[in-house]
């Protein structure tokens, strides 16, 4: 059970290592300006596999129910299938449902850890394979394997590394899990989050929050659902950006030697209020809460995505008030 690209490396590696019976995942949906409808990537794999397929609305849907029985599996394997699966399902296979999760149980439980992860500049993240029960995400562990985060990560980039991990581990523990070998061990009860599913509105950058947290939301919300903010009566798409950040002692000086994140010195950076529209060596620039927010590369409306100092080459008006 699985939608999206992430169960892709692991719905090729089941199909490669054990007889799959089915496919679910979810319905086709409209998608872009033409509203056409559009395949989930997991329905795509699985006919080019020659694996059946169904795309029920809701699991418990009686059509939904009697196909997995008639398919009659072992175990069923979920990897991002946006569907929280009742009781009925859970004790259908004899030897549970397994799901790849892409996060360190218990933190960041829910639909968004990988967001999540970076949003809150955890140090590392990871995928659990886990026997699934009742509770969301909530069920006991198999397996665990991290991977260091770094500032040049986003969403996107974790979100591709973690989709073969879990393929990985996932083939690696099975054989244990089905030879009884290993068994589920439950989760700590310290240290559980939650990640709740991202809203679009999220993506909006307010620009009283400090620097480098809105630095991390634009990787957090790269590529779904994409940080933005207002300019000219419309929305300015951020991919990329980097702090300059001002040290606390000398935050209300006009005039003050600041440094990257990176510790390489920058020069003065004038006093300027939140939200202010500044250019710093030749790139847009917006003051925040202890820094200002360089934007490496953005997307006006109706345009494709350029470098900040292409942006800023073709507006007149960037540091106007």
């Amino acid at each position: 059970m699985g939608s999206p690209d992430f169960a892709l490396p692991a719905l090729r590696a089941l199909a490669e290592h054990y007889e799959v019976a089915g496919v679910v995942t979810q319905p086709d949906r409209a998608s872009g300006r033409g509203r056409a409808l559009k395949s989930p990537p997991v329905k795509l794999l699985a006919r080019e596999l020659g694996i059946p397929v169904i795309q029920p609305e809701k699991l418990k849907q009686p059509e939904a129910l009697e196909q997995l029985r008639l398919w009659s599996p072992d175990l069923i394997v979920v990897a991002a299938f946006g569907q929280i699966l009742r009781k009925d399902v859970l004790d259908l296979p004899p030897l549970g449902c397994i799901n790849v999760h892409a996060s360190l149980l218990p933190r960041w439980r829910g639909a968004a850890p990988i967001n999540a992860a970076i949003l809150h500049g955890d140090q590392e993240t990871g995928i659990t394979i886990m026997k699934m029960d009742a509770g969301l995400d909530t069920g006991p562990m198999l397996r665990q394997r991290s991977i260091r985060l770094t500032r040049d990560d986003t969403a996107g980039s974790v979100f591709e590394a973690l989709s073969h991990l879990g393929a990985d581990l996932l083939i690696e523990t099975l054989p244990d899990y089905l030879s009884g070998e290993i068994q589920p061990v439950p989760q700590p009860e310290e240290g559980a989050t939650y990640a709740p599913m991202l809203k679009k509105e999220e993506g909006r950058l307010d620009f009283t929050r400090p620097a480098e947290e809105l630095e991390r939301r634009v990787r957090a919300f790269n590529p779904w659902p994409g940080a933005f903010m207002d300019f000219e009566g419309a929305l300015l798409k951020v991919h990329r950006a980097h702090t300059l950040l001002v040290p606390p002692i000398f935050a209300q000086s006009n005039s003050v030697a600041a440094e990257d994140e990176q510790g390489r010195k920058w020069g003065d950076v004038r006093g300027a209020e939140v939200g202010q529209r500044l250019v710093h060596r030749d790139q847009p620039a917006v003051a925040a809460g202890g820094g200002i927010l360089i934007l490496d590369e953005v997307q006006p409306a109706g345009k494709k995505s350029m470098s900040g100092k292409s942006f800023l080459a073709g507006t007149r008006n960037w540091a106007s008030r």
